[in-house]
């Protein structure tokens, strides 16, 4: 995929993002703030009885980045369990993203996966 398919792919998270909502139901509930722009978000997570990731979902504002991000990070914890959960990292994120992050934009694109991360410290 070219840059340009990417760029299209975020703005298609962005405005039709997948797993945004709200859980009433969830094991997990972590907010993500980006102080320095705005961006601010509530990623709930579900697990089932194999503590596999059943259903989860997040709300909130942001900018595309964020949003995009989210929502990719929403489809892909699906089936996951919390030990595979902690090893997504940074660089999947972009990857996922599939354009160049710049410095400015970091913590836009890591929002959902640093509300993620702090979640999974609270199970251990």
């Amino acid at each position: 995929m070219d840059e340009e398919l990417y760029k299209q792919n975020i703005l298609d998270h962005y405005k039709h993002p997948h797993g945004k909502g709200v859980l009433v139901d969830f094991d997990i509930k972590e907010r993500g703030r980006n102080a320095s722009c705005g961006d601010d978000l509530t990623l709930y997570i579900k697990f089932d009885q194999e503590h596999k990731v059943r259903d989860v979902a997040f709300e909130g504002e942001g900018c595309a980045i964020s949003i995009a991000a989210a929502s990719m990070l929403t489809e892909t914890i699906k089936g996951k369990t919390a030990k595979e959960l902690a090893l997504i990292s940074p660089g999947d994120i972009y990857n996922m993203l599939g354009i160049p992050i710049s410095p400015g934009r970091v913590n836009c694109a890591l929002l959902a996966y640093k509300a993620l991360n702090d979640s999974i410290k609270t199970m251990e």
